[in-house]
């Protein structure tokens, strides 16, 4: 059975695959798919060119309460909830009339 051959990549490749991770804002993840690459090894040339890795989401979350809606927020949230709502209904009363017209015979 034949194996996969194992790719090589030129150190410039390697540098400009890292200086992507760092200066994108991007996960190490999400840079290293758009480059066709496992995130473990876009990872491991991160830490071999002494580069910091990103915090993970939870690391990157404030730790503080979270505030309360403004009276505004609240009222945006509100007028979204009746629209939801009404888009629904509407929604469902067209299901219904396309299953009748589809039913009906010519």
């Amino acid at each position: 059975m034949e194996g996969r051959q194992r790719r090589s990549f030129t150190d410039d490749y390697k540098r400009q695959a890292v200086d992507l991770a760092a200066s994108s804002g991007r996960s190490i993840g999400s840079v290293a798919k758009e480059l066709g690459l496992r995130d473990s090894v876009l990872r491991r040339w991160v830490l071999q060119r002494g580069g910091r890795l990103e915090p993970t989401a939870g690391a990157r979350r404030p730790t503080t309460q979270a505030t309360l809606p403004s009276a505004d927020h609240a009222a945006e949230i509100a007028r979204l909830q009746r629209e939801n709502e009404r888009l629904r209904m509407e929604r469902d009363i067209l299901k219904k009339s396309i299953a009748i017209f589809a039913g009906a015979p010519k």
